[in-house]
């Protein structure tokens, strides 16, 4: 069985319009060449944000230790949106058009708004909290969920981001009074809304234009864009992800199950036995990607300020009356699912 393997773009990861942007994908050919290659299968790969290194979530782990395992099973990597537009993975996804996807999960929320909770202020606080809710059984209801559609999870993973400043430091509620920002995703901007700021949505890759022409005064987005797009360039304070943080995504890599099941046992052994790794060292890397973008901001003379436990709680009471309020209004299930994951220590 082959899943063959492309080398992804040259100069890394691109996201081109909303955060984040699908980069790479593995196409599935059983229908049309099956006699040909025995039994191939559809993959897709969408990592979110401008990178110059390998991202934790690219899948390429994934694709070298499963051709390491020689069970004549290899994984291809499509350039990006080559296969479907970034947030329209899921659906083809679940009807076996693709065989696996590296997607935010909450750009399904539309087909499924249990899934909007994946990226929701103040649901995680730090990574070690993420990896717990990934053995929670908040997550296990949201696998379920997805095993309706056809669809399981073989590397759970997150990505954390931060807040930014034009010309202060923007950790507490309080510091958003009478501030144009920039949110990344619908549950931030009601937060914010909420917390007494003004919202102006954008692509994250306008947000540089933006402050550079006043039109914002601070901005919520991933570490990695933090980097990629040169904000430090613009701003006076940093908020990274720390020991607490309000902006995490969920973004794991999934599969269709059919197409797993359809392989043999050597083959699904290699393929979980790759992704339980890249699950580790997805973990790890996205801590080094925050720590990264620290470094950078200082480099540049930004000022750093940590976010305290009593203003992520702060933060997380206003999210309860607004991203939470509005979630379990528009969710079957909503308070228990909510609930859930609040729960989770």
């Amino acid at each position: 069985m082959v899943l063959r393997r492309l080398v992804k773009q040259k100069g890394g990861i691109h996201e081109n319009q909303s955060e984040p942007q699908p980069t790479a994908g593995i196409r599935n050919l059983r229908s049309r060449t099956l006699q040909r290659c025995g039994q191939c299968n559809r993959i897709a790969f969408v990592p979110p944000v401008v990178h110059q290194r390998r991202t934790p979530q690219s899948g390429a782990d994934v694709a070298d230790e499963v051709a390491a395992a020689d069970v004549d099973l290899s994984i291809k990597i499509f350039p990006s949106k080559s296969l479907f537009p970034a947030k329209e993975q899921y659906k083809p996804l679940s009807r076996g058009q693709l065989d696996m996807t590296v997607f935010p999960l909450s750009y399904a929320g539309g087909q499924q708004p249990a899934y909007n909770l994946t990226l929701m202020p103040g649901l995680v606080k730090n990574h070690d909290h993420a990896a717990r809710l990934n053995d929670s059984e908040f997550m296990q209801r949201i696998e379920a969920i997805m095993a309706e559609d056809d669809v399981m999870v073989l590397v759970h993973g997150y990505l954390a981001g931060g807040f930014a400043g034009k010309e202060k430091c923007i950790s507490g509620p309080d510091d958003v009074q009478g501030l144009q920002l920039r949110a990344a995703g619908k549950a931030f901007e009601q937060m914010l809304a909420k917390a007494g700021g003004s919202i102006a949505s954008m692509a994250s890759s306008e947000i540089y234009t933006a402050m550079q022409t006043g039109v914002l005064d601070g901005a919520n987005t991933s570490s990695s864009s933090f980097v990629s797009y040169r904000l430090y360039e613009q701003v006076k304070c940093y908020t990274p992800a720390g020991d607490v943080a309000l902006w995490f995504m969920y973004q794991p890599l999934l599969m269709n199950k059919d197409a797993f099941e359809d392989l043999d046992k050597a083959q699904q052994n290699a393929l979980r036995e790759a992704s339980a790794n890249a699950q580790a060292f997805y973990l790890a890397e996205a801590k080094k990607e925050d720590a990264a973008s620290v470094e950078v901001f200082k480099e540049a003379g930004v000022e750093i300020r940590e976010m305290s436990t009593e203003e992520f709680d702060a933060w997380r009471a206003i999210a309860a009356e607004s991203s939470y309020k509005s979630f379990v209004e528009d969710t079957p299930n909503g308070q228990e699912l909510l609930d859930l994951a609040l729960s989770v220590e």
